[in-house]
């Protein structure tokens, strides 16, 4: 009885210490291949696998990242966030384009009446310098008759023409501000037509899928 006991425990042991043994496999600096019950310090942190008793990988442990490749990984993870963000901001932009508008003649309709309010100004404007210039040239003439006969010219007149011809040059700047202002309305709604017809006709070609469907 007593050697059966023994006997039955000694193939306990041979069944089970297989199963629960591990080796570890990993790789030098200079490309030689090692194995063994525990992995030096300095591998620790370097790809190696994990064994079973029949040598079989059960796990495998990536190599920890460098500070460069560290560094890399924040920069790639960086740059996904901004393509998503963007993303976000296209989509938003275009939700709010198809609630805003309905039809093309729509955007068409709102470009022309913003159009129209900036070609007010800058006629506005135009108006403005012509009436500018006139006042200008009335001071200078004034100048050049005083120069002519040999007189100084008075500092309220040198004062005059210095602040008109300020003025003029504030009065071209806006009309030059508007004039920029009413190139950028164009091509502001030539962008927003051109994703309208693509957004209309995306959800077009959706439509058009699932009415195929079976």
């Amino acid at each position: 009885m007593h050697q059966l006991r023994i006997v039955c425990l000694a193939l306990l042991i041979i069944t089970v210490s297989p199963v629960q043994a591990k080796m570890y496999k990993w790789v030098d600096e200079n490309g030689q291949t090692h194995f063994g019950d525990k992995i030096p310090v300095q591998y620790l942190e370097k790809e190696h696998k994990e064994l079973n008793a029949q040598g079989n990988t059960i796990k495998k442990i990536d190599a920890m990242p460098t500070e460069e490749e560290k560094q890399e990984m924040k920069r790639l993870a960086e740059i996904k966030k901004e393509e998503d963000e963007k993303i976000k901001e296209s989509q938003k932009r275009d939700r709010v384009l198809l609630d805003t508008y309905t039809t093309e003649r729509d955007l068409i309709a709102a470009r022309d009446a913003r159009l129209d309010a900036v070609g007010s100004q800058v006629q506005l404007s135009e108006s403005i310098i012509v009436e500018a210039e006139r006042k200008l040239k009335q001071t200078q003439d004034q100048i050049a008759n005083i120069k002519a006969q040999g007189n100084e010219v008075p500092k309220n007149v040198s004062d005059k023409i210095a602040m008109e011809e300020s003025q003029l040059a504030t009065y071209k700047e806006v009309a030059k501000g508007h004039h920029k202002r009413k190139q950028e309305i164009m091509e502001q709604f030539e962008g927003y037509i051109k994703r309208f017809r693509e957004l209309k006709d995306q959800g077009k070609k959706v439509k058009e899928d699932r009415m195929a469907r079976p």
